[in-house]
């Protein structure tokens, strides 16, 4: 089978993503500006085995794709801002009962219902801290369709290769736009099967006991083992326990087995940081401009750099602070308040050197905005 050279919205990219990686279950509730997703798949996704359904809200939508995952499927839904808030609580039950699943956040203006047909890029603490207690997980985003179909992909490798829930963070701009995409013949890109336990009917099964390699192997719900699940803190055999050393070893097995692999699960792309003095840092439909006023300047001889995340968390604080290093001014390039911002002053030497450019209106930020912000930045002699 050859290269198939489409012309799709980021969204319909994303939903190509998944099913190259093997999903097989999906389920999910319309939502401005996510919708194409589960049109896409309530059409394909049958038609390769699997399973589509649209349930009543986003809550029900995150709980049915644990079960789901349970059973034995890959699985995901798509959402926006409101519906993601919704999704928190089951979210949090999958990290807890490690249950691989992705998590599709194409954002929009909000608090609230906010700007639901604009673009918008607040939600990446919400992806890093929605669900309470503490816990780790892994966030990626992109810039253009080929990255949101290989992205995507990733996701799916990752929710299997660590059990865990793993969140995709698009925005409308990306979600909306068209180009082409080169959706690869099977076989160009790994893909993570799930792991299943090679134990025997009848034979005592840990669901929570890790391998030598920190890999859970799984079995099928309703298959050949019995065993229990719940959000409570539980046992190897996933029995409910308050046994303080029980409770503090799984909440560190939970961090640890997303904190300790940053460097295997971090994805970014760089231009130019060799000579740079001033880094622009973006993600998402932000760094398509960032990129172009990086590219433009440095063809007038000013030397700019450009670094684009596509993994946000877990926030790849050694990656940045080698990168930038060198740099006399670093500049954070997003459509919020300074989420990413932040965690680049608390990943860098020296957070005086970083600043905001932002625009918040709904509108994407446009290689003019960014070049004003640097005026004033230079102009101010910071």
């Amino acid at each position: 089978m050859e290269e198939n050279v489409v012309f799709v919205q980021g969204n319909e990219a994303c939903a190509e993503g998944a099913l190259y990686a093997g999903i097989g279950f999906f389920a999910g509730y319309p939502i401005t500006p996510s919708t194409e997703i589960a049109e896409v798949l309530a059409g394909r996704l049958p038609r390769r085995g699997g399973r589509f359904i649209q349930m009543e809200d986003e809550i029900s939508s995150m709980c049915a794709i644990v079960g789901g995952s349970l059973t034995g499927n890959k699985v995901m839904t798509a959402t926006s801002g409101p519906g993601f808030s919704l999704m928190q609580e089951a979210l949090g039950f999958a990290v807890m009962a490690e249950i691989p699943c992705v998590i599709v956040n194409v954002q929009r203006g909000g608090p609230s219902t906010g700007n639901p047909t604009h673009v918008g890029q607040g939600d990446v603490n919400q992806a890093r801290w929605g669900t309470h207690g503490d816990h780790s997980i892994i966030t990626l985003s992109a810039s253009n369709h080929q990255d949101v179909f290989e992205m995507t992909v990733h996701a799916f490798n990752m929710a299997e290769t660590y059990r865990t829930p793993v969140i995709l963070l698009f925005d409308e701009v990306i979600g909306h736009m068209r180009e082409k995409l080169i959706i690869p013949e099977p076989g160009s890109l790994p893909v993570v099967d799930r792991l299943r336990t090679s134990v025997k009917r009848g034979v005592d099964y840990h669901p929570y006991l890790p391998r030598e390699d920190g890999r859970l192997p799984m079995s099928d719900f309703g298959g050949d083992h019995r065993y229990n699940v719940t959000g409570l803190y539980h046992d190897m055999w996933g029995f409910p326990s308050s046994n303080p050393q029980v409770v503090e070893s799984l909440l560190n097995h939970l961090m640890d087995k997303i904190e300790t692999n940053v460097h295997d699960i971090t994805r970014y792309k760089e231009k130019y940081l060799e000579d740079a003095e001033i880094i622009l840092i973006s993600f998402g439909s932000a760094a398509r401009s960032a990129l172009h006023t990086v590219e433009n300047r440095r063809s007038r001889g000013e030397k700019l750099g450009y670094l684009e995340l596509q993994s946000i968390w877990p926030f790849p604080s050694s990656m940045v602070r080698e990168k930038c290093a060198s740099a006399k001014r670093i500049v954070v390039v997003e459509m919020n308040k300074g989420q990413v911002t932040d965690a680049v002053k608390a990943a860098v030497e020296n957070p005086e050197r970083v600043f905001l450019a932002n625009r918040i209106d709904g509108e994407l930020i446009s290689p003019t905005n960014i070049k004003n912000i640097l005026r004033i930045i230079q102009g101010k002699g910071v």
